[in-house]
């Protein structure tokens, strides 16, 4: 019997004649018997973006990250490239007087987001970008769907989405992220490109995505939380939860979903196997922002090595099946992965 209680593939030896140890014993070894490989194009840089000219606005919850007006983007967008990033994803900080009990902002095809779509792909054609299609940044209730008397409702919800997503791709999005988590959405965002044209948009489903604690400093980043009202556990899964995050993912990719993600990234490994293991689809990790900020705060009291703890929490990603990984620190590991090429 294996380590698994199923019958073994071959014999396995026994020390002396086995040493475990034999394939560890040079760099060039461990590099060439390694099960998992990590490279920049496994990374997305999610990128911030507010009103103004000339603007970098430190986030104070997330060092290192900061928020860009769109004049600023190209430089930022082409180091990522430069580096061999392959897409980011753009998330917008919204003026409090734009957003609206109906998040209309969301549907106006001037928006920061659209516009910084359009000055991505002047000026850095090569990289992919990714939009986030909910309404959370837009809407005065700081809900990912619209509320009446307190109820987020759905099927409303998915019309302002539809909408959303076809004023996206006008801007030249390559890849519609639904991270709203409602019920029926892809296939009615799926139905709103094709009959707008753009067939060729892919939709990147955030599937599996969990009510979780690890979500506030990116409700800082995109100034959502002094807005919120109540929670968002009627629509965005229980942790608890493992089965049901395989029907969400099968009912997505069922509803025309290209790929899934699991978010958060770190506690949901499990479900990242889970997802990966039954579908076979292309399948991303997102390591969100209470994760980024763990690691750099541990990091800053000398708790961690921040270099080392990242590139293997990213290495924990791959091996649990992650095709890729969205993550704050993207710059950073790609950095460091150049650094070991040369």
């Amino acid at each position: 019997m294996d380590f698994h209680g199923s019958a073994p593939r071959a014999s396995i030896g026994a020390f002396p004649q086995t040493r475990m140890r034999r394939n560890r014993r040079h760099q060039w070894l461990r590099r060439l018997v390694a099960e998992n490989r990590l490279g920049v194009e496994d990374l997305i840089w999610p990128i911030f973006v507010v009103e103004g000219e000339g603007k970098r606005q430190p986030v104070a919850s997330m060092p290192g990250v900061d928020r860009l007006s769109v004049d600023l983007l190209a430089d930022a967008v082409g180091e990522a490239g430069d580096l061999g990033i392959p897409a980011v994803a753009v998330f917008p900080y919204m003026a409090q007087k734009l957003k609206t009990p109906d998040a209309r902002e969301a549907l106006n095809p001037d928006n920061l987001v659209c516009r910084a779509v359009h000055a991505i792909k002047e000026s850095q054609p090569g990289v992919g970008v990714i939009c986030d299609a909910a309404l959370d940044p837009y809407n005065s209730d700081g809900h990912d769907g619209l509320v009446r008397d307190g109820d987020v409702l759905n099927d409303e919800t998915i019309e302002a989405l539809q909408r959303q997503a076809v004023v996206q791709a006008e801007a030249g999005c390559d890849v519609i992220a639904p991270s709203d988590m409602m019920d029926g959405r892809v296939g009615a965002i799926r139905k709103a490109l094709d009959e707008a044209g753009f067939e060729h948009v892919a939709i990147l489903s955030y599937a599996a995505k969990f009510a979780s604690a690890f979500y506030g400093p990116f409700r800082d980043a995109v100034g959502s939380k002094p807005a919120l009202k109540g929670d968002k556990k009627t629509y965005q899964m229980n942790p608890a939860n493992g089965d049901e995050a395989l029907r969400e993912a099968a009912l997505d990719i069922a509803e025309g979903a290209d790929m899934v993600i699991v978010k958060p990234g770190l506690p949901y490994l499990d479900i990242i196997h889970r997802v990966k293991t039954a579908f076979g689809v292309p399948t991303f990790a997102y390591s969100v922002s209470g994760e980024y900020a763990m690691l750099k705060a541990a990091a800053e009291v000398g708790r961690l090595d921040y270099e080392a703890s990242l590139m293997e929490i990213l290495m924990s990603f791959k091996r649990a099946g992650a095709n890729g990984v969205l993550t704050y620190a993207a710059l950073d590991a790609a950095r460091l992965l150049k650094d070991a090429e040369s």
